[in-house]
């Protein structure tokens, strides 16, 4: 089978995983890395190799984009001691950690490459817990709290990589230069990030089609990374702030269509990505197996299973002690309730048992040079085979254990974002309002104030009786402006820091479809 077929049939059954994941309540990356492991074991895989340069540009990029757009800047400020923890310190506690085991295993193994192979299977991704997370509607925060470690664990990790893969490569360290290298690349990368965000934001101002923009989106995400790599400097960095920068700026420029068309494909993408790293990860093994000696096996397996029991335990250990720490600083020092890591034992076990290994390990796994025996980077089929066994590892046991262990634990959403989005109904709702009270009283008008009006009850979580006429083409244009002040009143929400992205996106759904409703009824006449 030729490797088009192969990536189409595996395409397909990525699907039917998904699927399957859903009705389960599992991640589906647990149903991938599955899958991938069982390519190893079909006989006739194609031998596939990826350019190393390009293999964290491909896969990573687009997948955190697409988380950093979502993340709300005013949460991560509210929990930044919690985020900075799971981050910065456990990233490093754990590097540190693995590397010791490595080494002592594997004597051979420089201190370099064992660096190199904490720092792959350090940061955990997880966009896999919080998709199970969300069906079990958790407390918000807990949420924030794993997204924001998903977004900078990735760059505290990949930047110690860089530094230890170069290290083993040219057998020498930077030394204190790494420290001032460390602040230029992740100070340059943010500013870097934010002048490209608005660069690209002028740039594309006219552009209209919605095919061009996608495609524009995708581009200008590739050449932001690749730009920041060239360049030195921290490429995660750069675009989660270049991610961010859009986010708050795009939503008052795009209207409704090429908003729902964009994420429609980003969606899409991103789980197109997340098939093919572990079919490229499979294949990898393929060849790893292949070239095996029986005598390797035996170290092989070991350190492999030593490295997934350290990133659990030390996590695990990380999360609990410095729960126990925040608790006790606030039982006796006092403090707010957003001050403590983590609320509860309970909260502390799901942050904990959340340490699911996914995309950027593969990627980083992926990106090791390549090369002959001699020339290539040492040890990289174990390092490879190391981080598969983690990926693998933490996404079936602990992605597929999750979902009981939120039950046992009995967390329940507090609410605060449906809050949140009733507050933003009705305050957009309102603004609607003020812009038919300039109008005179016809028939349409007061047909579109009934029913803004029966939104600000929805949003004071009153029931209503919803009755829809539609008058033509004067009420979508009527409607048009009604749906341009809502979407003011709602940036200017979130500016004002009064809601959050969660409640933010929410309300602005309910917004485009006001808006595509609108749209159709002046279409005709257009």
């Amino acid at each position: 089978m030729g490797i088009f077929e192969l990536v189409i049939t595996l395409l397909l059954v990525g699907a039917v995983l998904a699927l399957w994941a859903d009705k389960l309540g599992v991640p589906y990356p647990a149903l991938l890395a599955l899958a991938g492991a069982a390519l190893t074991l079909i006989p006739g895989t194609p031998q596939v190799v990826l350019d190393p340069r390009l293999a964290l540009a491909l896969f990573v990029a687009p997948v955190l984009l697409d988380a950093a757009f979502d993340a709300s800047p005013r949460d991560l400020k509210q929990n930044l001691v919690a985020v900075s923890s799971l981050a910065l310190l456990a990233v490093g506690v754990t590097i540190v950690a693995v590397a010791f085991v490595a080494k002592h295993l594997v004597p051979d193994m420089s201190w370099a490459a064992a660096v190199a192979l904490g720092a792959i299977v350090a940061p955990p991704d997880t966009s896999a817990a919080t998709t199970v997370l969300r069906r079990l509607r958790p407390p918000h925060r807990l949420v924030v709290i794993l997204q924001g470690e998903s977004l900078f664990n990735d760059a505290s990790a990949l930047l110690v990589y860089r530094v230890a893969v170069s290290a083993a490569m040219t057998g020498t360290v930077a030394g204190w230069s790494v420290i001032p290298m460390f602040v230029l690349t992740c100070g340059g990368g943010v500013v870097l990030g934010i002048v490209l965000a608005r660069l690209y934001l002028w740039a594309t101002t006219h552009v209209d089609d919605i095919p061009v923009s996608v495609i524009l989106q995708f581009i200008g995400t590739f050449a932001v990374w690749l730009l920041a790599d060239h360049l030195g400097l921290s490429a995660i960095l750069t675009v989660i702030a270049y991610a961010m920068t859009l986010a708050r700026r795009a939503p008052g420029r795009m209207d409704a269509r090429h908003r729902i068309s964009s994420y429609a494909v980003w969606d899409v993408a991103v789980f197109v990505l997340n098939v093919l790293a572990f079919v490229m990860i499979g294949l990898q093994l393929r060849g790893i197996v292949a070239r095996m000696h029986a005598a390797d096996w035996h170290t092989y397996l070991i350190c492999a299973g030593a490295v997934c029991l350290t990133v659990v335990v030390v996590r695990i250990l990380w999360v609990m002690l410095h729960s126990l720490a925040a608790r006790w600083r606030v039982r006796h020092f006092g403090g707010s309730k957003q001050s403590m890591t983590m609320p509860t034992i309970g909260g502390a076990l799901i942050v904990a048992w959340c340490g699911m290994r996914g995309i950027v390990t593969l990627a980083a796994a992926l990106a090791l040079p390549d090369g002959s025996p001699t020339s290539g980077f040492p040890y990289r089929d174990l390092i490879i085979l190391c981080a598969f066994c983690v990926v693998l590892t933490t996404l079936v046991i602990q992605g597929m254990t999750l979902r009981p262990l939120m039950t046992w634990a009995g967390l329940k959403d507090d609410g605060s974002v449906d809050r949140e989005i009733q507050l933003a109904r009705a305050q957009t709702a309102r603004a609607a309002l003020r812009v038919l009270e300039s109008h005179e009283s016809r028939p349409a008008i007061e047909t579109l104030r009934r029913g803004y009006e029966a939104r600000v009850r929805l949003g004071q979580g009153q029931s209503v009786d919803n009755q829809h006429d539609h008058e033509g083409a004067d009420l979508g244009d009527l409607q048009q402006r009604a749906v341009a002040a809502q979407r003011e009143a709602l940036l200017d929400l979130r500016a004002r820091s009064i809601i959050g992205d969660d409640a933010f996106h929410a309300a602005e759904e309910e917004i485009d479809l006001l808006e595509l409703a609108a749209d159709e009824r002046i279409r005709p006449q257009a």
